[in-house]
């Protein structure tokens, strides 16, 4: 809850020059976030409608900072802003409860050699101070003309009001620069639980030690409509590896090593098949390759290449593997394609292991 000297920080009888009121002072100022900002149509309409009002040739909406004051808005002003050491507006704020007005600057020693009044030829001067929502005056909606003049009650009442309604617009600025800053944040935690739940779907879907495509995926890929459809159009092959005497590498070797075989293997095989194949390792050392719309002559091309490839593999030891393939037609049931793979994978092992065998053998 805010007290009542938070709401009215300002008192008559205190040291609003004190350095701890004018800490307090920027403070209130720099929350707004609003310094140095582009120029908005709202601050301009306030400013415009106090020189209309009180029938002078410029206003500007200044906002005083630790060593200058910068114009929000302006209307027929050529400045953005001058040193606080020659700011009026400064002087303005040091009597935050009532509109400053100096008929001729020119006679006011305290104004007379600033360059706004030597080189601009500003005579006349009258600012509201601009309050924060706690209380400090951070700046004024000012009015200045080129001739001495005097407003009248109805004039500065409106000015002050003005001032106020300054107030309130940069008070809905913040809101508004707040909502956007937490819409912002909310999007950019949404997309990084998006990136987050993808990843997860890709580690669930991908083997962990040789990065393939898992049964999981197989699964997923074979639910769909879509594949399901393509596989009773089309005409695909599959083919079945499995890396030969494997077992016995692990005795031999050690299972690190048995690991350092398969990611070679999965490399090999990524390398091999082109975009648009799947690779997935389903069985603790078999690979099943999907190679859609591909001749049973290309399917040997990729079984022989890959083949030839593993062959050459520095591992410390020969390294050979079986492959069975299979051709899918149109109309074919997936699963009995995957079963003459399988079964001609059998038939490459029999034979003695490192060699390719097909359905049609």
């Amino acid at each position: 809850m805010i007290s009542a000297a938070q709401k009215n920080p300002i008192d008559p009888a205190g040291d609003v020059a004190s350095d701890d009121y004018e800490r307090r002072r920027q403070a209130a100022l720099d929350r707004y976030r609003i310094l140095d900002t582009d120029a908005e149509v709202a601050f301009d309409d306030l400013a415009k409608l106090a020189s209309t009002i009180c029938g002078t040739s410029s206003a500007v909406i200044s906002l005083v900072d630790r060593d200058r004051q910068w114009f929000k808005a302006r209307v027929g002003c050529a400045r953005t802003g001058t040193a606080r050491s020659e700011s009026l507006c400064d002087h303005a704020i040091r009597s935050p409860r009532s509109v400053m007005e100096v008929r001729d600057l020119r006679r006011d020693p305290r104004f007379a050699g600033f360059a706004s009044v030597r080189e601009d030829g500003t005579v006349f001067y009258a600012g509201a101070p601009i309050l924060s929502a706690d209380g400090y005056p951070i700046g004024t909606i000012c009015v200045f003309d080129a001739s001495p003049r005097t407003l009248d009650d109805g004039q500065r009442q409106a000015l002050a009001a003005l001032a106020r309604q300054v107030q309130h617009l940069m008070a809905l600025r913040n809101l508004l620069g707040e909502q956007d800053s937490q819409i912002r944040d909310a999007e950019r935690d949404r997309d990084e639980l998006e990136r987050k739940h993808e990843n997860l779907r890709q580690l669930a879907r991908h083997d962990p030690l040789t990065g393939l495509l898992n049964r999981v995926a197989l699964n997923e890929l074979m639910s769909r409509p879509d594949v399901r459809d393509w596989m009773r159009q089309n005409d695909y092959g599959l083919l079945l590896l499995d890396i030969d005497h494997f077992k016995k590498i692990n005795d031999r070797y050690g299972h690190l090593h048995g690991d350092e075989v398969l990611r070679a293997v999965a490399d090999v095989v990524r390398a091999s098949i082109r975009t648009g194949d799947f690779a997935l390792r389903y069985g603790g050392e078999e690979v099943l390759i999907i190679l859609p719309s591909t001749p049973s002559a290309g399917i040997r091309e990729v079984a022989h290449r890959i083949r030839r490839r593993i062959g050459g593999l520095q591992l410390g030891h020969p390294l050979t593997v079986s492959m069975g393939m299979a051709m899918g037609n149109a109309g074919s049931d997936p699963r009995e394609v995957f079963k003459r793979a399988d079964q001609a994978l059998y038939r490459a092992k029999a034979w003695g292991r490192d060699q390719l065998a097909s359905d049609t053998d």
